[in-house]
C-alpha cells in the first residue's frame, strides 16, 4: 500500500512516472519501480486494474464501479465452435445463475486443462420466458428471438422460466460429461438445488459477497489475458462479458455488480462460480490457487 500522507494529484495523469514519485517517495528504494512499472502495464490493458492502480500505487480517489474486461482480449478467445465430441466423459463443473424468474437463467460448465498448455473450457447453457420476450427484444435492442431460433437460448413456454427445463438440460449433461459438481447462487434458487441434490448430483451455495466471488474473478482475468480459457464465440456469452461492470473495495477485491452492468451478465456471474469450483478441485501441484495463491491485480 502506498504511505497514505502522499498521494498524486486527483486530477494527475497516472501514466506519468513524475506522479508515481509523488506518491511514493521511497520509489526505487522501498518500493520497486520494476513491479510498479509491470503492474502499469497490466494496467493499459484492463479498465479495473486502472483504478486499482490510482487508489493502490497513488492514493488517488476511484470510483468503486469499473467496466471490468478488455473485449479484444476476450475475443482473442475465440477459437472456434467448441467440438462437444472430445469433451464426452470429461471432468466438468457448473455455475447455476437463475436470477429472477421472470429474466434469463444461465448455467455454465467449466472443464479444466486437459494438458499443461491447454485452456480452460466454458460451455455455457442459457434460458428465458418466452412470453414477452419479442417486446423485451424489441425494447431493450437485444437479438433474443434470434438467438433462441440459433439454439443458443431455450425459450420455456408462460411468463416465467420453466425450472423442469433446466434440470432436464442438467440431467443429459450429467450423462454426457463428467459432471462434479454445481455451483449456485442461493437467492432463488433453493428448490431446484434440492431437486438437483436429491437426483444425485453435488450441489454447493456460493456466496455473492467479495471473500467467494473476488478470487475466481480475478484469475478469469488472468486466463482471458493470457489466452487461456476457450469460450467458442458464443454470442449471449460474449454480450454479457461486455455488460459485466466489477464493484471494487477499498482493498482492491472484485465481485460482479448486476446492479451497475449495463445489462444482463448471469452467464458471467456462472462462468465464475464454475470457474472457482474447477479451479479448487484441481490436483494441488496444478491448482493456481494452490501454486501462487489468490492473484493480486
Amino acid at each position: 500500500m502506498v504511505n497514505l500522507g502522499y498521494s498524486a494529484d486527483e486530477e494527475a495523469d497516472w501514466k506519468d512516472e513524475a506522479n508515481w514519485h509523488k506518491a511514493n517517495p521511497a520509489l526505487g528504494d522501498f518500493r520497486s519501480l520494476e513491479e510498479m512499472r509491470a503492474s502499469f502495464r497490466k494496467a493499459l490493458e484492463t479498465p479495473a486494474l486502472e483504478n486499482t492502480f490510482r487508489r493502490l500505487y497513488l492514493n488517488q480517489w476511484t470510483r468503486q464501479e469499473t467496466r471490468w474486461l478488455p473485449m479484444d482480449r476476450w475475443d482473442a478467445c475465440d477459437r472456434g465452435r467448441i467440438d462437444l465430441e472430445p469433451l464426452t466423459g470429461r471432468t466438468c463443473y457448473g455455475g447455476l445463475d437463475l436470477a429472477s424468474t421472470t429474466d434469463i437463467a444461465a448455467l455454465v460448465l467449466v472443464f479444466p486443462p486437459a494438458g499443461e498448455d491447454d485452456p480452460f473450457i466454458a460451455l455455457p447453457y442459457f434460458w428465458i420466458p418466452e412470453e414477452g420476450m419479442r417486446e423485451r427484444s424489441r425494447k431493450d435492442r437485444v437479438p433474443y428471438e434470434m438467438w433462441v431460433r440459433a439454439g443458443l437460448i431455450e425459450a420455456t413456454p408462460g411468463d416465467v422460466i420453466d425450472y423442469k427445463a433446466i434440470f432436464k438440460t442438467i440431467d443429459k449433461v450429467a450423462i454426457r460429461f463428467d459432471l462434479k459438481e454445481i455451483a449456485f447462487d442461493r437467492w432463488g434458487s433453493t428448490q431446484i438445488a434440492q431437486d438437483l441434490q436429491d437426483s444425485g448430483l453435488t450441489v454447493m451455495a456460493f456466496g455473492q459477497g467479495y471473500a467467494s466471488m473476488s478470487p475466481p474473478t480475478k484469475e478469469l482475468l488472468n486466463l482471458v489475458l493470457a489466452g487461456r480459457i476457450q469460450h467458442g464465440g458464443n454470442p449471449v456469452l460474449r454480450w454479457m462479458a461486455d455488460n459485466m461492470v466489477v464493484r471494487q473495495d477499498p482493498a482492491g477485491n472484485f465481485k460482479p455488480d448486476k446492479s451497475k452492468s449495463t445489462e444482463k451478465i448471469d452467464g458471467m456471474v456462472a462462468l465464475i462460480m464454475g470457474l472457482d469450483r474447477a479451479i479448487r478441485h484441481q490436483t494441488p501441484e496444478r491448482s493456481v490457487y494452490e501454486e501462487r495463491g489468490l492473484v493480486s491485480l
